[in-house]
């Protein structure tokens, strides 16, 4: 029994011991945090990514041309790219058919804009066609 009880004592005296320890850091009571600086480099570039990112939405783009040909598709997305740098230019695939599209618009209205600037360039239909479409975090607070 008092090897228990001095076991015990010991223990305690210790634990006590180690207690004090960590209270007589010089920070007063406070938690000193090291962290690397690059930690910080990560958090700036994370917000730039952010910021740059695409969403993607339901809008309308104008859609120039419908052909089963690709270098017929190439070439109206070059013509249209030259004509109106300003709007993003892409070529879908929908099998068996390549779909020339231009421009990313919230609202009909915008699209028709366009559309009856690209008819006069492009023979065939010109339409506005609904789509999901990629919105810049600029325009989304438009």
């Amino acid at each position: 029994m008092m090897l228990r009880t001095g076991c015990l004592l010991i223990v305690l005296l210790s634990a006590a011991g180690m207690l004090r320890a960590q209270d007589n850091t010089g920070t007063a009571g406070g938690v000193k945090v090291v962290k690397d600086s690059r930690i910080d480099i990560l958090i700036k570039k994370q917000i730039y990514i952010n910021t740059l990112a695409i969403r993607n939405q339901p809008g309308f783009r104008v859609q120039i041309l419908t052909t089963n040909k690709r270098n017929e598709a190439n070439d109206a997305k070059a013509k249209a790219m030259q004509l109106f740098p300003e709007y993003r230019t892409y070529l879908d695939w929908e099998a068996p058919y390549f779909k020339v599209r231009v421009g990313d618009f919230k609202t009909r209205p915008e699209a028709t804009e366009l559309r009856e600037k690209l008819s006069g360039q492009f023979s065939g239909g010109v339409f506005v066609v609904p789509t999901i479409i990629n919105v810049s975090p600029e325009k989304e607070l438009e």
